[in-house]
């Protein structure tokens, strides 16, 4: 193919960006709403997390099933029909009067969004498959993947300052129907005759394990740890993840295929995308209440903040392909979760309100991902053989999005706890729970009701600050054990840097 793009090949091309960006967007800027959303929809902390966490384990439960879907049926024909369901889905949530309502529209639209990813991917590598025009298309998507990501916090502000937060929903709609006219203009059907049988039981498993174990953590503090109906989410979790284990290995053609974790390269790499979202991405979810409830920011100082964190993520990429190039994907991926962790460990000290040392954490934090995230996905797709890359990219994007779940739910039960720790001790102690998760949703004026006014403001911002300060800790402690597992992983014996891991 010659590197000038034809006219069906730049329809095609902006049909993916489009889809991409909107993808990126929903990730990013919806977090910026959630103190808008506690305020309008009364809505909790339990309530937020599952917000977002919705949207999260639909795309996990999609991810593997639509590659295999998409080979068979046609990636055109997905492709469409994951555009309409997102769109249409995001009006749902844009129009949504109550939680319940927007919590099953989330899960929906992540159907939607996560099929969409997938099958924009399959239809970029057919539409461009080698040459200049290939690293041209791939250079593209990758650009303006990024900046949905890095720049939706700011988007999401400027639309709820401008308008209202339904329409960092409702913006989707239009996006997604002018998505559908470019795929009419540019995107042609393509199958693969050779595709694979679905592993439905598979799917089954990993799913239900994964929302129990997300439902066990979220409702835990709420419902009690030792209650019957947590202790029953518990078991369901882990026999479903054994029943998944089980499957995977007795299938002829596995979504997991277990053997390709004795190869130390893969291992590791999937070890830094864990590492990655045991912190630095779940907290981008509450660092816009800490911003509203503990520094007092607005809708779009709050997304102008959040781009400390989210801007070194797309500029520091080229600048870790040559960082693995001379030292190795061994030391760059460790390397890059330790600064994650040394970043919130910075966040840590100013997380009273000391605003600047915490933004310059964040800016810290942001660069380990910008270090780590590029050789994490080309070791993990390169290091088992260009036969199984599929899998590999699948099992690396299974890994972040598990793994960003459950972080959401862990996250969110340790800022309750610390707010609960500092609340005064004169609270009666069955208001305590209620109460600290109000104020770890942003509600500071939840312990109005329950000592004098004048004290109420001031003992929730403090309280609100030290929960937020043990989340920190909590993301500097996490990153830097999976940085040491990683680092172990890789082994200290030399390795080819980083070409290869693309063999």
């Amino acid at each position: 193919m010659s590197p000038a793009f034809t006219r069906a090949d730049a329809f095609a091309l902006a049909a993916v960006c489009l889809a991409a960006l909107m993808f990126g967007l929903e990730i990013s800027s919806v977090p910026v709403i959630l103190p808008t959303l506690e305020r309008v929809l009364h809505a909790d902390l339990a309530d937020l997390q599952w917000i977002m966490n919705a949207y999260t384990i639909a795309c996990t439960t999609v991810l593997m099933a639509t590659g295999t879907l998409a080979d068979r049926y046609g990636r055109r024909r997905l492709f469409v029909g994951s555009l309409v369901l997102f769109g249409v889905t995001s009006l749902v949530c844009g129009l949504a009067a109550s939680v319940p309502v927007l919590i099953a529209a989330r899960f929906a639209q992540g159907v939607g969004g996560g099929a969409m990813l997938i099958c924009l991917i399959a239809i970029l590598s057919h539409r461009f498959p080698a040459g200049a025009a290939r690293g041209r298309a791939f250079a593209v998507f990758g650009v303006v993947f990024g900046a949905g990501l890095g720049f939706g916090p700011i988007v999401g502000g400027a639309i709820v300052a401008a308008s209202s937060w339904q329409w960092v929903f409702l913006v989707h709609a239009p996006l997604a129907a002018l998505a559908l006219l470019l795929v009419a203009g540019g995107v042609a059907e393509s199958r693969d005759p050779r595709a694979c049988a679905l592993d439905i039981a598979g799917i089954v498993t990993l799913t239900l394990s994964v929302l129990c174990l997300a439902a066990f953590i979220t409702q835990g503090p709420s419902l009690g740890f030792s209650s019957v109906p947590s202790l029953a989410l518990a078991l369901v979790a882990i026999v479903s993840m054994g029943l998944f284990i089980v499957v995977e290995k007795s299938a002829r053609a596995p979504m997991f295929d277990f053997s390709v974790f004795r190869v130390r390269a893969f291992s590791g790499a999937i070890l830094g995308a864990i590492g990655m979202n045991v912190s630095f991405w779940p907290f981008m979810i509450y660092l816009p209440i800490y911003f509203h409830g503990v520094l007092g920011y607005g809708a779009v100082t709050a997304g102008l903040s959040l781009l400390a964190y989210t801007l070194p993520t797309l500029v520091l990429p080229p600048f870790a392909e040559r960082l693995s190039v001379r030292y190795g994907v061994r030391v760059v991926i460790p390397a890059g979760l330790f600064a994650i962790g040394l970043g919130f460990a910075v966040m840590h000290v100013g997380s009273g309100g000391a605003a600047w040392i915490l933004l310059a954490g964040a800016v810290l934090a942001g660069a380990g991902i910008g270090i780590a995230n590029t050789p994490v996905t080309n070791t993990a797709t390169g290091a088992i053989g260009a036969d199984r890359a599929g899998m590999a990219s699948g099992i690396d994007m299974s890994a972040r999005l598990i793994t960003l779940a459950l972080n959401i739910a862990l996250m969110g039960t340790v800022l309750a706890a610390g707010v609960h720790a500092a609340l005064p001790v004169d609270i009666d102690a069955a208001q305590r729970h209620a109460l600290a998760a109000r104020i770890a949703a942003g509600d500071l004026a939840a312990l109005a009701a329950a000592m004098p006014a004048a004290d109420a403001q001031a003992a929730a911002h403090a309280a609100l600050a030290r929960g937020f300060g043990a989340v920190m800790l909590y993301g500097a402690f996490g990153a830097w054990v999976l940085s040491a597992l990683c680092a172990m992983t890789f082994g200290a014996r030399r390795r080819a840097p980083f070409a290869a891991c693309e063999r």
